[in-house]
């Protein structure tokens, strides 16, 4: 995405922040209170013809740069679009079966993932981060996580790069009843039946193998019509 036509104005940033909590809104959902509507008009249109939203019949959704734009929020002003550094925890119970969430914002909103989170400067160590994650997440304490490898997830569009991301990934054994219906065991034969977010099966399956330590790439082309 070209550094030009990042969003700097209030009202686009508005509009994007909405649409990265929800999959679609309507007109009225996006407008920023006291904003004049022919105001707001002009920028909504200018997030379209640059591809950051898209109109669906009487909503709005975001495009491919929209995608791109939510992913990269809150990442280094001087380098805002960089690769995304996480710790991705595969937790299975006694019976197989692998704990799956879902993710409730964009990119990839509604979509079912293994649970994960950011990297942080202060966690020191990676094994400290993905303890946090999984309290965080979770809610559980003092996890004995276990480092099984790397991997490199390209998200694409065509030739436009989506989202860009390093992965540690961990393993961890709990039996746990969750309450949340965004929460879910499930069986790793039945991860098919699943709206899965881009290469998470792909990487169960490669933590799988039982190696000591592995290190892959995985390439997944993702739709935005």
């Amino acid at each position: 995405m070209n550094e030009n036509i990042i969003p700097k104005h209030p009202v686009q940033k508005h509009i994007l922040t909405v649409l990265s909590h929800q999959q679609t809104a309507r007109f009225s959902e996006l407008r920023p209170p006291r904003v004049d509507t022919n105001l707001f008009s002009y920028h909504l249109k200018l997030l379209i013809h640059a591809g950051f939203i898209r109109k669906l019949d009487k909503y709005y959704a975001l495009g491919r740069n929209g995608l791109i734009y939510v992913d990269q929020i809150g990442k280094s002003a001087s380098a805002p679009y960089r690769p995304s550094v996480i710790a991705m925890l595969i937790i299975q119970n006694s019976d197989g079966q692998v704990l799956l969430q879902k993710r409730k914002k964009q990119p990839y909103m509604n979509t079912w993932t293994v649970p994960y989170g950011s990297m942080l400067v202060e966690d020191g160590l990676i094994d400290v981060a993905a303890r946090r994650i999984a309290s965080q997440k979770l809610g559980l304490q003092e996890p004995e996580v276990r480092h099984v490898g790397d991997c490199y997830i390209r998200v694409s569009t065509g030739t436009t790069s989506l989202t860009t991301t390093f992965v540690h990934v961990f393993r961890y054994e709990i039996d746990k009843t969750f309450s949340d219906d965004s929460i879910a065991w499930v069986d790793p034969i039945k991860l098919g039946r699943y709206d899965l977010a881009p290469a998470v099966e792909q990487v169960i399956a490669r933590s799988f193998f039982g190696d000591e330590y592995f290190f892959a790439e995985f390439e997944h082309e993702w739709p935005t019509n």
